[in-house]
């Protein structure tokens, strides 16, 4: 069969318009989808930095609790050599009331006290300047 007249450019003009219509379509479905992918990329960007400052401060709190816990651990060590260094003492000292005897006032004996002598400070100095000079302290000349 013949196309007879217009039909021929009647179908060219219906394809032409629904091409049209068709990327029309697809221009503002394509705009709309870019938007969404855009608005989710973004809140997963927001997201992420988010969570990634939360991350970074709990990594805070937690050196400085480390760090109270070691103090903790390293005094808690101190203290226990300190208690055994106070145990051991008491126990040598328990062990010792057993090897002394208590004295009685017969026991003691008492001694008179000796009169210190007083030497004069001049003379004092004087002797130990001239043993100095006897031991070579003083060197002589150059």
């Amino acid at each position: 069969m013949k196309p007879y007249g217009n039909q021929l450019n009647f179908k060219k003009k219906v394809l032409y318009e629904s091409k049209k219509n068709s990327e029309k379509i697809s221009t503002s479905n394509i705009k709309l989808l870019h938007q969404i992918f855009d608005t989710i990329n973004i809140s997963l960007l927001v997201l992420i930095f988010t969570l990634f400052f939360l991350s970074f401060d709990s990594q805070r709190k937690w050196s400085n609790t480390f760090i109270t816990l070691s103090k903790t651990r390293t005094i808690n060590n101190n203290l226990i050599e300190y208690i055994s260094t106070i145990e051991e003492f008491y126990i040598s000292e328990l062990e010792s009331l057993n090897i002394y005897r208590k004295t009685k006032p017969e026991d003691l004996i008492y001694l008179e006290k000796l009169a210190e002598k007083k030497e004069s400070l001049f003379k004092k100095n004087l002797s130990s300047f001239i043993e100095g000079f006897s031991d070579s302290k003083y060197e002589r000349g150059y």
